[in-house]
């Protein structure tokens, strides 16, 4: 059984605080800020183009992605429980956003990033992080594949250079607006669509230790200038991006703003955990370290709520970026830091540039980013040779997310898990009857040592419950003495295989008690363990059976 002790204050010291810590005789030196250093200016290097496509992608600017990648990159790597998470806007969270503000405008993507950063910060305080990790592959696989399919779908605008009437966020009414409007694409945009594509595509195959998206960015930007080609830029649709942060500021909140976003906070903050979580773990297989999960979400709260305050939008562990980290060389958490400084240090220094970048380039990025996300091949394998059951959960979170909505996928898909979990349990939980008939000769011990027994009573009857009692097998035992043909004078309750029983199986085993009472049966329970002994003390229920009705063993239940 997994481990569900409170959380300890150690839980919650960043690791970003113990690279001065000198344990073993060693500590931080210039050596590993040396790595950090090279590192951290990698990863921001990478960062720079997806932080700004990611923005643009969810309805935002360009400035709003480089100042969550700042203020978010920084504090997630400063406060953050993982020693090489980078922290920033993401693919995962450019479908959720861009609903937002279409419904609710920036004030309530503001309203929702602040609730849910506090909502992460409560997840990590509490321990609830933890159960992040049962949620079931079908569910993730689901809504990440749709996520791809809707960032695919939302760059085919920019990347074709289409003119359609009117954009939707829908996707059959998006799709709908570029098929009448196909006889607008442009063969300039699109050439430099596919030749940013091919460019980044080559390189990551060839030279994978050099920024693709970067070079294939740079590449289009200096083929539209020196060929003076009529192509729209970052520049031409968003203007200058500011050189500077902006000045922390708090939203204004309104009880009907925040019934309104609610809903779309806890998808923010479950999307945020699972994908931060998740890239930690990628980041410990990497690299042999091992997170600290309630610290990590802490600071992806505090992370999100900066990141508003700075006129961001929401972020979380970005997985790519954090494998660069590990295979740039990076030491320890300072690497991450060092990536937010040199996002800032473009911001201040070199900020008119971004200005020429083609918006089909940054759509380029994005729909090979979508590629990697949907991991086709993952979803397939599910779908056919996986359990029925699971491919009927993966293609109704992926149908709901792409057609429907991704808060209603997101809290649907927490259902879904929550039914499938419960099924399974139901599975493997079995009330029966323990091998006995009334009048049979019970046999005692393990197979080997296993010794005939003297008969027991004819007006006994013995039933075993096999796994956990709770309220999706509770009804069972009702059942069980209804069909009883024949009415015995005792019933003896095993419950040596039940580790643990919840509140309605404590219910149905008053129920029964009853129903014996009333039919004039003898209720004696035998072999409880640990946490339903301590359970059914506490309701009350021992007390109603009575002592004398509760047996260590079986053989002292015939007796």
């Amino acid at each position: 059984m997994p481990n569900f002790n409170l959380v300890s204050l150690k839980d919650f010291i960043p690791r970003s605080f113990e690279i001065f810590s000198r344990k073993n005789g060693k500590g931080y030196d210039w050596a590993s800020f040396g790595k950090d250093c090279l590192a951290g200016v990698t990863v921001g290097v990478v960062a720079l183009p997806l932080a700004m496509a990611f923005s643009i992608s969810a309805g935002g600017t360009p400035a709003q992605g480089l100042y969550t990648a700042i203020t978010a990159g920084f504090l997630v790597s400063f406060l953050g429980g993982s020693k090489f998470q980078i922290g920033g806007p993401t693919g995962a969270f450019v479908v959720i956003i861009f609903g937002i503000i279409a419904k609710h405008g920036m004030a309530g993507l503001a309203t929702a990033g602040i609730l849910a950063g506090v909502i992460l910060i409560i997840m990590g305080l509490t321990g609830l992080g933890r159960f992040i990790k049962f949620i079931p592959y079908p569910v993730t696989t689901g809504f990440t594949t749709g996520i791809g399919l809707l960032i695919f779908s939302q760059q085919v605008k920019d990347f074709f250079g289409l003119s359609p009437a009117a954009s939707s966020p829908e996707f059959i009414h998006m799709w709908g607006g570029y098929i009448k409007s196909i006889n607008t694409i442009s063969p300039v945009t699109l050439g430099l669509g596919l030749g940013t594509m091919t460019v980044i595509l080559l390189i990551k195959k060839f030279y994978p230790r050099i920024p693709a998206a970067v070079v294939g960015i740079i590449a289009a930007a200096v083929a539209c200038k020196v060929l003076s080609l009529p192509a729209e830029t970052i520049g031409m649709r968003f203007g200058a991006i500011p050189q500077s942060l902006p000045r922390p500021e708090l939203p204004a909140f309104s009880f009907a703003l925040i019934r309104e976003v609610l809903p779309d906070s806890l998808a923010i903050a479950l999307l945020a955990a699972i994908e931060s979580l998740l890239s930690a773990v990628v980041a410990d297989g990497m690299s042999g370290d091992r997170h600290n999960g309630n610290m990590e979400l802490v600071a992806q709260g505090f992370g999100n709520i900066a990141s508003i305050l700075f006129g961001g939008i929401p972020a979380t562990g970005a997985i790519a970026r954090t494998a660069t980290n590990i295979k740039a060389g990076a030491a320890s958490p300072v690497a991450g830091m060092i990536h937010a400084l040199t996002l800032l240090l473009f911001i201040l220094f070199l900020a008119p540039l971004a200005s020429a970048v083609p918006l089909a380039s940054l759509s380029a990025v994005l729909i090979i980013v979508s590629w990697d996300m949907s991991n086709i091949p993952r979803f397939v394998r599910i779908l056919y040779k996986a359990p029925k059951s699971d491919a009927l959960v993966l293609l109704t979170t992926f149908a709901l997310t792409v057609l429907v909505d991704l808060t209603f996928a997101v809290e649907a898909g927490v259902v879904l898990a929550a039914f499938l979990f419960m099924r399974r349990m139901m599975e493997v939980t079995d009330i029966r009857p323990d091998g006995h008939r009334i009048g049979d000769e019970i046999v005692y011990g393990k197979p080997d040592e296993a010794a005939a027994k003297p008969k027991a009573p004819k007006n006994i009857e013995i039933y075993e419950i096999t796994g956990p009692f709770f309220f999706g097998v509770a009804d069972s035992l009702q059942r069980i003495l209804m069909g009883i043909e024949k009415k015995p004078k005792t019933f003896v309750l095993r419950m040596r295989d039940v580790p643990a029983v919840d509140s309605t199986g404590i219910a149905a085993l008053e129920s029964f008690l009853a129903q014996c009472r009333h039919r004039k049966i003898n209720l004696i329970l035998c072999e409880i363990r640990e946490q339903p002994r301590k359970a059914l003390e506490k309701s009350g229920f021992i007390e109603e059976l009575g002592p004398a009705n509760l047996c260590g063993t079986l053989e002292e239940a015939l007796a």
